[in-house]
Formats: C-alpha cells, sequence, structure tokens
C-alpha cells in the first residue's frame, strides 16, 4: 500500500470532518455550504471553495476520498505539497466554472423560450424561489428542456469529483502506462487509455442526459470541467518545462 503524502492526509481529514458535519446538521450545512447557481438567492461566494469538501453519502465520499489516497499521493510526492495543492484546487475550481457555465446555458435557454411564449421573468423566479414550478412551462419547454432549466436554478454541486477527475488526468500524464482497473472491470487497463475514457463516458452522459445505474443527480459536467482543467494545467506544464530545457 502506498503511504498518504501529507497534503493528501490533510485534504482527507478535512472531507471526513465535513462530511460529519453533515451527518449532524443535515440539510443547514448543505444550504450554506453546496454550491448553487448564482442567481439563486442560497448562492453564497464561500460555497465555490466550500462544496468541494461536501459529498452526499457514503459510497460517495468513499470512492472520492479513495481515489485522492491512490492518484494525489503519487502525484504529491513528486511534486511536493504546495504544487499538489495549487493543482488539486484549481481542478476543483474548474470542476465549478463549467458547471455552472452548463447550467446557465439550461438556464437561460428554458427561460428565453418561456419569456417568448409570454410568461413575465419575476414571476418565474419568484416560483423558483419559493420552490415551485408552473405546470404550464411544461406546454412549451421539451422533457429534457424543462428538467434542466429547474434543476439548473434549485439544484446543487457537491463533491471533491471534479478535483479527483483532474487529477486523474495528471497520474495519466505522469504515468501513462500505469494499468487500472474497476472493481466491474475485471481486466486493467492502461492509464493513458482508461483515463479519456472515463471522462468521455461523463461527456456523454452529461449531454444526453442518462445515468449507468439509472439514478441522478450526478454533476457530470463538473467532473469534464475538472478532467479538462487538469490537462490544461498539465499541457502548460509540459510545454513550459520543455521550454526551458531547450533554452538551459
Amino acid at each position: 500500500m502506498r503511504n498518504v503524502t501529507e497534503t493528501v492526509k490533510q485534504l482527507i481529514i478535512i472531507n471526513v470532518l465535513f462530511f460529519v458535519g453533515t451527518l449532524a446538521l443535515g440539510d443547514v450545512a448543505y444550504k450554506y455550504l453546496a454550491l448553487y447557481f448564482p442567481e439563486n438567492p442560497s448562492f453564497e461566494l464561500w460555497q465555490i471553495i466550500s462544496h468541494m469538501f461536501m459529498h452526499g453519502g457514503y459510497m460517495h465520499i468513499f470512492f472520492n476520498m479513495f481515489a485522492l489516497y491512490s492518484f494525489g499521493s503519487a502525484l504529491e510526492s513528486i511534486w511536493g505539497s504546495k504544487k499538489f495543492l495549487f493543482f488539486y484546487i484549481s481542478c476543483g475550481l474548474g470542476a465549478a466554472l463549467m458547471h455552472t457555465g452548463v447550467n446557465y446555458y439550461f438556464f437561460q435557454d428554458g427561460l428565453s423560450t418561456l419569456l417568448a411564449n409570454g410568461f413575465q421573468k419575476q414571476d418565474i423566479l419568484q416560483l423558483l424561489n419559493e420552490g415551485k414550478i408552473n405546470t404550464g412551462w411544461q406546454e412549451v419547454l421539451t422533457t429534457s428542456e424543462f428538467k434542466n432549466f429547474t434543476s439548473a436554478y434549485l439544484g446543487t454541486a457537491v463533491g471533491a469529483s471534479g478535483a479527483i477527475y483532474g487529477t486523474i488526468v495528471a497520474f495519466a500524464f505522469m504515468f501513462p502506462n500505469a494499468e487500472l482497473a474497476l472493481m466491474f472491470i475485471p481486466v486493467p487497463i492502461k492509464a493513458k487509455y482508461f483515463v479519456p475514457g472515463i471522462v468521455l463516458v461523463d461527456l456523454y452522459l452529461g449531454i444526453s442526459g442518462q445515468s449507468i445505474f439509472g439514478g441522478g443527480g450526478i454533476a457530470h459536467f463538473a467532473h469534464v470541467g475538472g478532467a479538462l482543467f487538469g490537462f490544461i494545467i498539465m499541457w502548460c506544464w509540459k510545454k513550459n518545462q520543455f521550454n526551458q530545457n531547450r533554452w538551459n
């Protein structure tokens, strides 16, 4: 078993403490610390960071923390604490940005359709802020548009998954031929194939609105955002390293 590195250990402890706190406080914790849509009155600026340490259940936090331990420790042992923490938080912020950007598109798309059909923005926002809907919206929006519109405004995002996806992408950059395996895939797959595969699956599920296990509530675009920012950072670092070596 790989020894857990210091920053990874501290991140796991913080996540576990947040999770224990949510068990004690329940919905109150999610009300203030989960990430809301920026136009929702419940949105607070600190949620951009705090949502990364919140989780929706035992399996959610277990898999994220196991991945953080497995992949994060390998990266921190090479990069050091400061560089790894910068990378981890940056990927989490990138995930939040992607998630919010997609939700903004979904919300504005649905809102434009409703306004074009005679509904008033003030009335729409008032109902949404009360946690209600107008059944008339379903007459002018398709099923997917209605779902995306309401969930974008009313839904929340929690979890370290975006930062974790960025970490996994970085691991694939550093160790492309390392063999990885999922519990339900018995054959090991090299990281350079495994990681793009799971990101593409998330992208497909996000676009299609489907779920492998039939459930919902998974922020697929946050996963993709974390992976994308992780890729961009790693690409920039690799390019800068190449340029420095070239001129040394």
